[in-house]
């Protein structure tokens, strides 16, 4: 089994209980009716909407961006989602797996995304973004060419640091965040009581044995801890007061501007690396619940049409000032409890997110969210992200060169996010690219597992018998 393939086994191991298989009502390209159809997307929008959100809620907290900007970022968030998910479904020439494929904001990039907006702002973000979207395209393309460099070991590798550093980003939320940090208010007991509640809430529905509350957990999570925190006076209401509740947020193309630096854009570029690699694995689980061929043309036409989608949606998502958009693992499952596969339910959840993204009430909304309700809900989310690396890297032989390779992308990836001091005193150019301990550990796999040679004593004692 070739690295790519091993790839997409565990990640169609991971995205699919064998044991919760059940039998579809409405296959990949049947059309439900009106309410069924409904019903199901109302269920994938419950358990996709928070993620959608998240992202440009946490990176506008980062740069402590003004209500106005986040709560457009917010909405333009929803509304190329919805435009992601149609191209995604309806399959657009070669563009688009044509399975129902839910896209949204993708949780990989925040790091590389802060520390862009720290180094020049939205317009360096988005520039940045766009420059490195064909990334994906070239390499739904040039899968065969690619295997044996971006290997389980080396996504497992990367995907266990985006989890480490996110969760950075979650317990920093949790204290109050960086405004809190100003104020002398962060990691206070009130902060970090109403993120323990929220968390306690997220475990406690996501234990129940009712469907629903699982799938809803981290919605029904938020909702307590918002609560909460109006009742404790954390929820500046008079922003809101100031805000225009009632109009339309239009869709400006380029509105914040575009701007380019090579050290943003490698950080940038590595991860759509590794997210087309986990974008194989999210088709082929998909394909195989909605009783799609696993092989032949056919299959490997969906797994290329899926990859690019996600190359040029996450360039249109540039262009409407949005972040990077990658498949949803997570909708797999729903559509194993719903028995709906049908590809035209996606239209409807494209219609709500479209529909959701024009409207600024809902944005401000949840641009009001005090940081400790978003940090308890997505330091757990964090942290299956980083359970997500470990089970990779546990799927493989992990003999002395799969150690080497691990200990040293670990210590130096782990070693710039913990102490990013260490390069105080080299070139800028270096600086902006191994600030990022995702950068650094992600390249480090990739050039040692290329590089490190180890022969095993086997092998010796093979050659001496010989």
């Amino acid at each position: 089994m070739n690295s790519v393939e091993q790839t997409v086994s565990d990640a169609v191991e991971s995205s699919v209980d064998p044991i919760a298989k059940t039998d579809l009502v409405y296959g990949y390209n049947e059309r439900p009716s009106f309410k069924d159809a409904m019903f199901a997307a109302i269920q994938h929008l419950l358990a996709i909407f928070v993620a959608i959100i998240t992202p440009p809620l946490i990176i506008s907290s980062a740069l402590k961006l003004d209500l106005e900007t986040t709560s457009f970022l917010v909405s333009m968030a929803l509304f190329v989602s919805g435009i992601s998910t149609f191209i995604q479904c309806k399959r657009v020439g070669p563009v688009g797996c044509g399975l129902l494929c839910i896209q949204g904001t993708s949780f990989s990039f925040i790091g590389p995304i802060i520390n862009a907006g720290f180094a020049g702002g939205l317009p360096l973000i988005f520039g940045c973004c766009m420059a490195a979207a064909p990334v994906e395209i070239i390499v739904s393309r040039t899968f065969k060419y690619l295997r044996n460099i971006i290997t389980p070991l080396v996504s497992g590798i990367v995907v266990m640091l985006i989890g480490l550093s996110l969760i950075k980003v979650g317990i920093v939320a949790c204290g109050g965040g960086y405004k809190a940090m100003e104020l002398g208010t962060f990691g206070s007991v009130q902060n970090l009581g109403v993120a323990g509640v929220v968390l306690l809430c997220v475990l406690l529905f996501n234990r129940s044995k009712n469907k629903y509350l699982r799938m809803s957990s981290i919605v029904l999570g938020l909702v307590a801890g918002y609560i909460l925190a109006f009742i404790l006076g954390m929820v500046d209401m008079s922003a809101a007061s100031s805000s225009n509740l009632s109009g339309i947020h239009i869709p400006m193309p380029f509105k914040y501007g575009l701007d380019f630096n090579i050290s943003s854009f490698i950080a940038i570029a590595l991860v759509y690396l590794i997210t087309s690699i986990e974008a194989i694995g999210d088709v082929t689980a998909n394909s195989m619940i909605s009783g799609e061929p696993l092989e032949g043309e056919k299959y490997m036409k969906r797994i290329s049409g899926g990859v690019m989608a996600d190359g040029v949606n996450s360039l249109v998502a540039g262009v409407f000032n949005s972040f990077p958009n990658s498949i949803f693992a997570q909708n797999n499952g729903i559509i194993q409890l719903t028995g709906v596969a049908s590809r035209y339910v996606g239209y409807y959840i494209a219609g709500m997110l479209i529909l959701l993204g024009l409207f600024p009430f809902v944005g401000i909304v949840f641009s009001l969210m005090p940081d400790p309700v978003l940090g308890g809900a997505t330091l757990l989310m964090f942290g299956t992200v980083a359970a997500a690396g470990v089970r990779i890297i546990a799927s493989q032989k992990i003999d002395r060169k799969a150690t080497l390779v691990l200990a040293v992308s670990f210590s130096l990836g782990l070693g710039v996010e913990l102490m990013p001091d260490i390069l105080q005193t080299a070139p800028e150019a270096i600086k902006g690219i191994f600030s990022s301990g995702i950068t650094t550990g992600g390249l480090t796999a990739i050039v040692a597992n290329m590089v490190i040679r180890v022969k095993e004593e086997n092998d010796v004692t093979d050659e001496v018998a010989a």
